[in-house]
This record gives C-alpha cells, sequence and structure tokens, in this order.
C-alpha cells in the first residue's frame, strides 16, 4: 500500500442501513445498486484515513468464479498486501478502485466501477476469456473485523465452461478450482462465505 493511494469512497451515513448490518449479503438488481451509490456520491479518500475511518466505506468489486453448472468455484489464499487476511482462503478477486480508473470526471459511479472491476482481473488473472462477462448479484458487508468494517463489497460472479482458461497472477496464491460443495471445510475469510451465502439466494 502506497501512503499516497487514493481510493473510491462512500459515506456510511449516506448509504442504507440494511447495508450496514453487522452481516449483509443482500441480492439486488445492478441499476438500484448503482443509483443509491451516485445518489450517495463518491469521493477519493487516501487509504490511510480511510482504513481507520468506517464513517468511510471502500467499495471494493469482488468477483466469484464458478464454472456454468455450479460444481467448481475458484479459490486462493491470501498473500498480498492486506496482512489481515493472510492464510485465509478467499473466493473473491478485486480490490479497490483507484483515480486511475476514472479516465475523465464527467464519468459516473458506474463506469468507474466497470473500468476498476476490468483492470483488477486483468491484474489478478495473466489470462481469462474475454466473453466470460462478470454479472452483478448483490452486496455484502460485515462490521465482525476490522477489515470488514471499512468496506463495501460489490459482488459479481463469472460462470465460465473452461476454467482451465484462467491462469492466475503471482498476487492469487495457491489458485485452484475446488468442488463448491467442499468450499465450507476450507478456512475462508468471511466475504467469501458471505459472497456464497449471497449466490446461494439468487
Amino acid at each position: 500500500m502506497q501512503k499516497t493511494e487514493k481510493i473510491l469512497c462512500i459515506r456510511q451515513n449516506l448509504l442504507p442501513k440494511a447495508w450496514m448490518a453487522q452481516t449483509a449479503k443482500l441480492p439486488m438488481d445492478f441499476s438500484a445498486f448503482v443509483d443509491q451509490c451516485a445518489r450517495a456520491g463518491h469521493e477519493f479518500v487516501d487509504r490511510a484515513l480511510a482504513e481507520e475511518d468506517a464513517g468511510w466505506q471502500q467499495v471494493i468489486p469482488y468477483i466469484i468464479l464458478q464454472t456454468r453448472d455450479l460444481g467448481k468455484t475458484a479459490v486462493y489464499l491470501r498473500q498480498g498486501s492486506e496482512t489481515r487476511l493472510h492464510d485465509l482462503w478467499s473466493s473473491g478477486i478485486g480490490g479497490h478502485i483507484n483515480p486511475r480508473d476514472q479516465s475523465k470526471t464527467s464519468e459516473s459511479f458506474q463506469q468507474i466501477l466497470m473500468s476498476g472491476m476490468a483492470r483488477e482481473l486483468d491484474e489478478e488473472l495473466t489470462q481469462h476469456p474475454s466473453d466470460d462477462l462478470p454479472v452483478f448479484s448483490g452486496i455484502i458487508h460485515e462490521t465482525v473485523t476490522d477489515v470488514g468494517r471499512v468496506h463495501l463489497g460489490a459482488v459479481f460472479r463469472i460462470l465460465t465452461q473452461t476454467p482451465a482458461s484462467y491462469v492466475p497472477g503471482p498476487e492469487l496464491c495457491r489458485f485452484q478450482w475446488v468442488d463448491t460443495d467442499k468450499l465450507p471445510s476450507l478456512n475462508m475469510e468471511l466475504w467469501s462465505c458471505l459472497a456464497m451465502d449471497l449466490l446461494n439466494k439468487n
């Protein structure tokens, strides 16, 4: 994490209270999510400040990769810059959205979010099919962990018929496709558990 890094945030008090529950996993239409966030407004905030102040919610695209029959889900072992998540398994690929994801100041929240998600996929995966498109499922949030209380997850799912065509970058430690029904036996990060519960509602 660079000391001067700025990340996309929304003020917590401008978001629906249901989104900020102790453990929230809410299915919704993408248009409803985007409209609510656009009304609340967004800012690029110093990451060091946002990590300590839950009054800011850092918006994170969180992408789950699954086979089309839902029988396999991609997972990896957390090893990146967020040391509080190390040694936990994750099924979500994604990260912070930065000013570089906004090519011009007139871009909408939706455009910035989608640009940031596309960049994250390209950074985390050295190869992935361009015709496997992410579909929005809803939002997750939790206040149980220090990490969770300052982040808002926008959950997307990519379904694929060719899991072998997904080639992980170095950040996705021990990337692998596992039986979806075996996920509960792994030591998963809480966000991944919430995301899988959310997907099961859709």
